[in-house]
């Protein structure tokens, strides 16, 4: 989160960036390839309208405006619970405006709307609503081929850990190495992190791959003093990589909390379609759960498998209280269920979003409703597209059982500034004449044809150039 998932390492794999590899087709990251059951999306509510001319030119993308009162699931939402995440994001957007290079069109409508949220304080439920139906327009967003946009789930572990090596603590958690060298040019490749960019260290006057996963665990690095804390599991730290962000409980009853820093720059591989690839368990199947049993009951399997992604991350040590939440990129505290990340590409930080689906929150065979207004604040270089977020579900273990289940289709929802109207950037523009109709087309009129007209007479050939 924090400085975390705005560069995950691992291309920000959420919770199931073991596991949901099983949705390739569903997202541009192999991580996510994974489905635990077939679900049906929800039905489209788009009406085949052609994208009204605005602001917004993102390609292969449609925008369509929509009534508050056809959001389904609005009216009975927590909005006040949402302008506290939002009033969180403003804080940001406000105190950052000075220096910002942000030349989006959405970016100065979401400032001036960031003063005017500044201006109350915690407004009441249905005094929230009305701040954003006055404020915003809802705009549905999707690609132009698929109304549905797409969920997945992320989380906070929580795992036991030693500021010491003992007997029981053996698994370090490294900070970021000062032989790490960003190359500043990029690779392209949905498996690696931070959209390809090149790292490298210097071994005998020249630049090198970076250390991947199994030679960092077989000790490259051990001689460095980069140890901020020492886990019990190897796995808890790839899980703890994949998300960007851990509580770390210490021995001496203190809370430690980590953030993402750096990573090694190495191709992220999701161990879960490896094991579906491998027959081990199956795509239907697939789930975060399911990866950490078979990978705690196969010790030296494991250690195979992890080691076949070599991408390994690096963290900080973070000054957050213990009730507080993990910052995400906009570096504000994240609200479980209230936070998403989003393409920070496409999207500005604290812009709202209007999100309806059915997710397995309730089990792995539910479809709980889930209706909700949400603040984009995070982001990951996997979450790529208009209509694609993952939800953070808050920390711990329930979290995260959450989180790894959630991969699901989605309507989006985008709450535009009113100060952006959708359809300005096109009124100077004529629109083109419509085309004249054609005539019904009749039988062949043959019976008013002279008799004895031939239907065809011999059309004679030109004569050849001199």
């Amino acid at each position: 989160m924090s400085g975390a998932r705005h560069a995950r390492a691992f291309g920000r794999v959420a919770v199931l960036g073991l596991c949901c590899v099983l949705v390739a087709d569903q997202d541009a990251d192999a991580r996510r390839a994974g489905r635990h059951r077939a679900r049906p999306a929800p039905a489209s509510e788009f009406t085949g309208k052609p994208n009204p001319p605005g602001p917004m030119r993102w390609a292969d993308t449609r925008f369509e405006p929509v009534a508050w009162g056809d959001l389904d699931g609005w009216a009975a939402d927590d909005h006040a619970a949402a302008f506290a995440a939002f009033a969180a994001s403003c804080r940001a957007v406000v105190a950052g405006a000075k220096g910002s290079r942000d030349t989006r069109p959405v970016y100065p409508a979401l400032l001036e709307t960031c003063r005017k949220a500044r201006a109350l304080a915690a407004p009441e439920r249905d005094a929230a609503r009305r701040f954003f139906e006055e404020n915003f327009r809802p705009v549905r967003v999707g690609k132009i081929d698929d109304p549905n946009g797409f969920l997945t789930g992320y989380y906070e572990p929580v795992v036991d850990g030693s500021r010491t090596l003992t007997d029981e603590f053996k698994v370090p958690l490294y900070g970021r190495p000062r032989d790490i060298v960003h190359m500043g040019r990029k690779r392209k490749g949905e498996s690696f992190p931070n959209n390809g960019r090149v790292v490298r260290r210097i071994a005998r006057g020249r630049y090198v791959p970076y250390f991947d996963r199994a030679q960092i665990e077989d000790g490259a690095l051990a001689t460095r003093n980069l140890e901020i804390a020492y886990l019990r599991d190897a796995n808890d730290l790839l899980f703890i990589q994949i998300q960007g962000s851990a509580r770390i409980r210490l021995t001496d009853g203190s809370l430690l909390r980590v953030n993402y820093d750096s990573h090694n720059g190495q191709p992220y591989t999701p161990v879960g379609r490896i094991l579906i690839e491998r027959g081990i368990i199956p795509r239907e199947e697939m789930s975060m759960d399911r990866i950490r049993k078979w990978m705690a009951e196969n010790p030296e399997g494991g250690k195979e498998l992890r080691r076949q992604n070599k991408s390994f991350v690096f963290f900080r040590t973070v000054g957050l209280p213990e009730h507080e939440e993990a910052r995400g990129a906009q570096g504000v505290p994240l609200t479980a269920t209230r936070s998403i990340a989003v393409d920070k590409a496409l999207h500005v930080y604290g812009t709202p979003f209007f999100i309806g689906a059915e997710l397995p929150i309730d089990g792995e065979a539910s479809a709980t409703r889930f209706r909700k207004l949400m603040i984009a604040q995070d982001t990951g270089s996997a979450i790529v597209g208009p209509a694609r977020a993952d939800i953070y579900f808050g920390s711990g273990e329930t979290a995260g059982r959450i989180a790894g289940r959630v991969k699901n289709p989605a309507r989006f929802v985008m709450l535009l500034p009113r100060a952006l109207d959708p359809v300005e950037a096109g009124r100077a523009m004529p629109l083109p004449e419509p085309r004249p109709k054609q005539a019904p087309k009749g039988e062949p009129a043959t019976a008013e044809m002279p008799a004895g007209l031939p239907l065809s007479v011999p059309v004679p050939l030109p004569r050849p150039r001199p």
